[in-house]
């Protein structure tokens, strides 16, 4: 069984659009930001508090995107953020994301993310890797993208 993606909901303001009225296209990857942000809160991920078994600080960076613009949202839309766990390695998850509006998919995106530690890619602590395993990878084209 597939697990349901995280849905983060977001209105779209003027903020965010540009002089047509549609939304500045990065713009869209701070609103994916925040859905794979709260995607590891649900899994009861602190990231502000995020360390190694040493105390050393970690930090999740984004490693590889790809990124595929279908149809622009515009002021006013509300459109849903959906994250959904890929694929996990030692120190990398990718997250398939997409932003649709109701039931059309404006935008999809395949996204490595490396967890990180004193300027170098660290292994997932125990604790950390048990939390993130606990969700079931679907199938992922991200695994395909980002070969």
């Amino acid at each position: 069984m597939t697990e349901a993606p995280h849905r983060l909901p977001v209105r779209i303001y003027y903020e965010d659009t540009d002089f047509s009225g549609v939304v500045y296209h990065a713009n869209y990857l701070r609103f994916m930001e925040r859905g794979r942000t709260e995607f590891l809160r649900t899994l009861g991920v602190d990231q502000a508090q995020l360390t190694d078994e040493s105390g050393q600080p970690l930090a999740f960076v984004v490693r590889q995107m790809t990124v595929d613009f279908l149809r622009p949202a515009r002021m006013d839309d509300q459109v849903i953020v959906e994250t959904l766990l890929g694929a996990q390695a030692g120190a990398s998850l990718v997250l398939d994301q997409r932003i649709l509006r109701a039931d059309e998919i404006l935008i999809t995106a395949a996204v490595k993310v490396a967890l990180v530690g004193g300027g170098r890619a660290r292994r997932f602590p125990p604790a950390l890797a048990a939390k993130i395993s606990a969700r079931t990878a679907s199938p992922s084209m991200a695994e395909i993208a980002l070969k």
